[in-house]
């Protein structure tokens, strides 16, 4: 038995045969999206003071997955995944370079924000949902949920706690530059995925006049056919809703409401990312012992509390450790989610129906970010994080009644046993 299958055969990821490279692309791509996922609001809310206007730079990044989101889960399940992925990030690239030119040379506006949000989103609908197809590829079924909780917490130790202090110190040398940063990062990940050597997916030929529209609706009835999944992803609207409010307002919320600047706003990230790290630690441990279903119910409820308290104490002291766990439990929830996805689903048709799921679930952050700016204009400022709350309680509440109608999961892929049981 070689190294590679002595690892997978113990439910963990080998670092070899690829996985380790697409480990560190991931890594790298995501610790230049975090500089500029930060630098984005400082800069809007730089350029303009309405909640409104610095919450669309939010809604725009989500908008291309209501309009492309099925379309690129097709064409990936068409394409050479890797090549794919390659591609966009090299276009990625090119295209956040362009745009630190413009801040550097003082063209900065509200109009181009949105547009750098809306490009880099449209070209994520292919990425994500090629990366998500090509990971199985890399590493057995069996090791999926190791392979994902490492690639998740890779993705938030690089982007949170070693990015998150970077920005302030970027942004003290020039405004461009976090995004010539990020830049750079999207070109080094498209070579390293452009370097790896995958086995083909187990594909049946298409039949003959197979059109996207046809393939498109395969991938969403494989989602809808199965009740765990449909019921995790109508869960996951209802947190995207919240998630997107909170999101698109916090840097409001943080430095106006909580009257932190930006030093807080960067503590703020940086906790939400420390807590991630440890979400992705603990999130097989906690699905071993309870289920993935239970996992998801037992982060959600977390989550709730900790929005309520983020809204209601007025003190950077009790923001921290809410985000704190509020990143820890996302953590937690995003793992059992995507892996039993991964699991669950055809292996010839992952790219369709991860695209169902994520435009699905996704399809609330937009409204979201937009309901998160229109209650801090009107409400106050606070009033995103206590809507959030209200939002995952009832995401929670959904899937406690699907529990009790004996939606069924899949056991923990590095347990000693195999099969189903009862969530």
């Amino acid at each position: 038995m070689t190294t590679v299958e002595a690892a997978e055969a113990l439910g963990r990821p080998a670092w070899r045969g690829g996985f380790g490279r697409l480990w560190s692309a991931a890594v790298i791509s995501r610790f230049g999206d975090a500089l500029r996922t930060a630098a984005l609001p400082l800069l809007a809310v730089r350029l303009t003071d309405e909640p409104l206007a610095v919450a669309s730079v939010t809604a725009c990044a989500y908008v291309p997955w209501l309009l492309f989101g099925l379309l690129g889960g097709a064409v990936a399940d068409r394409v050479d995944q890797r090549r794919a992925m390659w591609a966009v990030d090299t276009v990625r690239g090119l295209l956040v370079a362009a745009f630190a030119l413009a801040v550097g040379l003082g063209h900065a506006s509200i109009a181009l924000l949105l547009a750098l949000a809306f490009a880099l989103t449209t070209l994520q609908t292919l990425f994500d949902n090629a990366a998500t197809a090509l990971l199985p590829s890399l590493v057995d079924r069996e090791a999926l949920g190791g392979a994902n909780a490492r690639l998740m917490t890779g993705q938030q130790l690089a982007g949170g706690l070693l990015a998150g202090p970077f920005v302030p110190l970027l942004l003290a040398a020039g405004a461009f530059m976090p995004f010539a940063a990020d830049a750079g990062t999207y070109l080094l990940a498209a070579a390293l995925v452009a370097s790896l050597r995958t086995r083909p997916p187990g594909r049946e030929p298409r039949p003959a006049g197979s059109t996207l529209r046809a393939e498109i609706g395969e991938g969403l009835r494989v989602l809808w056919a199965d009740r765990t999944l449909r019921a995790i992803c109508g869960a996951t609207l209802l947190c995207n809703i919240g998630m997107g409010a909170l999101i698109a307002t916090l840097v409001l919320h943080v430095t106006r409401w909580l009257h932190a600047g930006d030093a807080g706003f960067a503590a703020a990230m940086t906790a939400y990312s420390a807590g991630s790290v440890a979400g992705g630690l603990i999130a097989q441990r906690i699905a071993r012992r309870a289920g993935r279903l239970r996992a998801l119910i037992a982060a959600g409820t977390v989550q709730t509390g900790c929005l309520l308290l983020a809204g209601t104490v007025r003190h950077l002291g009790a923001l921290l450790p809410a985000l704190l766990l509020l990143g820890a439990m996302g953590m937690v929830w995003n793992v059992n989610q995507v892996t039993l996805m991964q699991q669950r689903g055809p292996e010839s048709m992952l790219g369709r129906t991860a695209a169902a799921f994520r435009t699905a679930s996704t399809s609330g952050a937009p409204l979201g970010a937009l309901l998160g700016g229109a209650a801090a204009r009107v409400y106050g400022l606070n009033a995103p994080a206590l809507l959030a709350a209200v939002l995952f309680g009832l995401a929670v509440t959904s899937l406690i009644s699907a529990r009790r109608r004996d939606v069924r999961v899949v056991v923990p892929d590095d347990g000693a046993t195999t099969g189903h049981r009862a969530a």
